[in-house]
This record gives structure tokens, C-alpha cells and sequence, in this order.
């Protein structure tokens, strides 16, 4: 499918949807399975093409799984510290979560291994997460551009000592060393030295290290592990991926329906539900029902701008960038410059989308603004970013003459995301 015409519609979309499993809770499960000593059953798998390349790297690297996209489980046997292969070349595709954390795990294994990629993930950033681990005692080779991917990596033999880390491009640098050093013999300390020092992402990692049984503490300024841990996963669910759910809220919001996802609740650890509060500010209600979060957009269909910092959810800045020119006045988008560097130039891609509509769109720094007004008929341009497409498909809902170029993008995260949208317009509800 080169491009998608989205159909516009005339009636408040409700009902309930099924999402898949969370990709960041998806990848630190593989990740943290492997590092562990026992085998592990995880449930509500995602399977998109960053965790397919998660899994091959895994497969690749000597681990016995039994995966079976069908039940959405995947048993693992972990081998500690101990990686099977000790020479091996893997390819993680775009998938950042793989990069940074499959990254940080190799350089401290006594082994030595090659490390591809796509050219989407050649160009983004790497280098924070290679200087700590050559400070550490790893070997790099850049086979391209120093400081990025592809390179090859001879590990260090699993020493570990206290750094200082800068998380301000990016938080998974972080969440790669805290997961691979409880293994370590002496653990570690990061001490944070950007501004930014904590976030969603990072949340997500502490919780599932401690639900593991894995101490892990952070006083503000530092985030100290102690070495000689062992990970206990046995039989784990993986949430539904809050990051998809938003797409459908959206759509209640635009069209004034009612819609729940199911088994997506307020006790979830995944920072994009803090987008929820957002859908409130701008007119929407939210209820907590037995099967799952609901939101109701608003009744008069009239959503209400928003002057909103989404630095520690940004993932769904583009979500709120289609709800934008619907609202009732000026909606600012604050504090989102890291996103230049993600999947593709995100704030770049918002201004660009928006004013080929013939919406009013412009960047502030680090801050995006846009006007309400009428959408004008056009052809999105995704660039290879999933989240650009799934976002951008919210603006044809309601507006004709939206096309979607290279609508399969998506796969990446939500391979099923023009199945289920289309599936859920036409009434069939709990569909997937």
C-alpha cells in the first residue's frame, strides 16, 4: 500500500478497541529475560518490526526462545551476564530501543560483535551511550560516521564503574545502563548532568527492575545499582502500548464519541497517558470502566486549545498536533526540541504536514505553535516515521481530501493500525 485516502466521517465514532502489547515495555522485558538466569514467559507481546529485530538480534546472539506471535508470548531462557555467542553480527533495524540497549549489553560481554542498522537509525544519536561505555574500558569501530551506528563493539569483560551521563537527546541511554549493570560484580552510579534528569521512559525502567526484584534508586541527581543481582521475571504481561491507544482517543475527542480501550487503565506505568489530561483540558471526559479507560469528546464537537509542555510525553506531540487545528483558539506545543532527532525530524515534520494543509504552524525554539482553521486537501508525507502517519490520519477523519503517503510505516510499532481503524469505523468493535 504506497499511499492511504482516508475516509472522512460523518458520525461519532465509539466503541471499543483492542491495541498491541507496548513496544518499550515489550523490548525491556526481552532485554531484561536475557540478563536473567531462568527462563521467562512474557505475555501481550508486541510484534512490529522493532521487536522482530529485537528478537533476531537475541536469536542471533545464542539465546533459545519459543516465540509465537499467535498467543502474543515468547519464552526465554536468560544466561546472565553470560551472552552464547561470543562473535556474532546483528542488525536492529530502527529500532532505537534496540540499538541503545542491545548497545550497551555487548559492551560489556566479553565478546566481540558487529552491530547494523537501517539508515533512519544511522542518523540518530548514539554518541552519549558510546562515550560511558568507552570510558568503561569497550572498543568501538565506526563503520560509518563516528559516533553512530553501525560499528563494531569488543566488550570490556563486564567491568563497570560510576559515570556521568547527558539524557537531554535522549532517555534510553539511560535505561540501557541501568538494566545491564545489576549483573555487573560492582553495579553502578550515574550521576545525571543535563538538565533533564528523570522522565517517562525512565519510570517505565525502574518499575519493571523493581518488579523484577532489582534495587535501583535515584536521589534526585543520581541513579545507583548494586552489582550481583539477579533478575526473577518468571511469567510477565506486557501492557497494551498506551502510544497506540492515544490515536483512538483522539478519535473520540475529533468526533465527539465515546471510546475505551480495553485493559488500558489508570494504573499503567506508560508516560503517554499523562495525554489523557490533555484530552480533558480540551474538553473531553475521562472515565475509568471496567474494560478500560474511557474517553467522551466533547458534544458540541468543539475541542479547546491548549498551551501544553510534552517534554516527558512527546511521543504524542504529533497526536495533538492533527487534534490542533480543530480546537477553538491557538495551541502551543512547549518544550519538545529532542524530537528533531527521532524517527525523523518531528518538529520539522509537524510545520511541514500542517502548513501544506494550510494551517497556520510555526517553531519557537523548542516550542511548536499552531492556529486553528480548515484543512485543506493534501498528501502527508510520513517520512518513514510511524508515528507521523498514525497521527496525520486523524486530520482525514474530518477533513477531505487527506492522503497518506507510504501509510505502512506504521509496522514498526502497529503493523495492524489501518485494519483496526478501519475495522473500528465500521462498527466492528474489539477489534485488532
Amino acid at each position: 500500500m504506497e499511499t492511504y485516502k482516508v475516509k472522512t466521517v460523518d458520525k461519532s465514532l465509539s466503541g471499543t478497541v483492542v491495541v498491541p502489547g507496548s513496544k518499550s515495555m515489550t523490548n525491556r522485558a526481552l532485554l531484561l529475560a536475557a540478563l536473567s538466569e531462568e527462563e521467562a514467559i512474557l505475555q501481550g507481546v508486541l510484534f512490529s518490526d522493532d521487536s522482530r529485530h529485537f528478537l533476531d538480534c537475541l536469536v542471533t546472539l545464542g539465546y533459545k526462545l519459543d516465540i509465537n506471535e499467535t498467543e502474543k508470548t515468547v519464552k526465554l531462557q536468560g544466561c546472565g551476564r553470560n551472552i552464547p555467542n561470543k562473535f556474532a553480527k546483528i542488525n536492529v533495524g530502527s529500532a532505537g530501543t534496540a540499538a541503545r540497549f542491545i548497545t550497551a549489553m555487548l559492551a560489556l560481554s566479553d565478546g566481540g560483535y558487529e552491530i547494523g542498522c537501517s539508515e533512519q537509525m544511522e542518523k540518530r544519536p548514539m554518541e552519549e551511550l558510546f562515550k560511558v561505555l568507552t570510558d568503561m574500558g569497550a572498543q568501538f569501530t565506526y563503520l560509518k560516521e563516528e559516533g553512530h551506528l553501525p560499528v563494531r563493539v569488543k566488550g570490556n569483560g563486564g567491568i563497570c564503574k560510576d559515570i556521568n551521563m547527558d539524557i537531554s537527546k535522549s532517555t534510553q541511554f539511560l535505561s540501557a545502563m541501568l538494566m545491564v549493570t545489576p549483573v555487573t560484580d560492582s553495579g553502578i552510579c550515574i550521576r545525571i548532568t543535563s538538565e533533564k534528569k528523570e522522565g517517562s521512559y525512565i519510570h517505565i525502567t525502574m518499575k519493571m527492575l523493581q518488579s523484577f526484584g532489582v534495587d535501583v534508586k535515584f536521589d534526585g541527581e543520581c541513579y545507583t545499582v548494586p552489582g550481583k543481582q539477579k533478575l526473577q521475571i518468571g511469567t510477565y504481561y506486557i501492557e497494551p502500548d498506551v502510544s497506540a491507544a492515544c490515536y483512538f482517543y483522539g478519535m473520540a475527542a475529533l468526533t465527539g464519541g465515546k471510546v475505551i480501550v480495553k485493559n488500558v487503565h489508570s494504573d499503567s506505568m506508560q508516560g503517554d497517558l499523562k495525554f489523557l489530561s490533555v484530552l480533558e483540558k480540551m474538553g473531553c471526559e475521562k472515565t475509568e470502566e471496567q474494560d478500560g479507560i474511557a474517553i467522551q469528546g466533547p458534544q458540541d464537537v468543539k475541542l479547546k486549545g491548549v498551551d501544553i509542555n510534552m517534554n516527558d510525553f512527546s511521543d504524542q506531540a504529533l497526536t495533538l498536533a492533527a487534534l490542533a487545528p480543530f480546537a477553538d483558539s491557538e495551541t502551543v506545543i512547549r518544550n519538545i526540541g529532542h524530537i528533531r532527532g527521532q524517527e525523523c525530524n518531528r518538529m520539522a515534520a509537524i510545520v511541514n504536514e500542517l502548513k501544506k494543509c494550510g494551517i497556520g504552524c510555526w517553531e519557537d525554539g523548542d516550542d511548536i505553535h499552531i492556529e486553528p482553521g480548515e484543512i485543506a486537501p493534501a498528501v502527508i508525507e510520513t517520512y518513514e516515521d510511524h508515528r507521523v502517519a498514525m497521527a496525520f490520519t486523524l486530520l482525514g477523519l474530518k477533513a477531505n481530501g487527506i492522503v497518506i503517503s507510504n501509510p505502512m510505516c506504521c509496522k514498526k510499532t502497529f503493523e495492524t493500525y489501518y485494519k483496526v481503524l478501519e475495522q473500528f469505523i465500521a462498527g466492528e468493535s474489539k477489534s485488532e
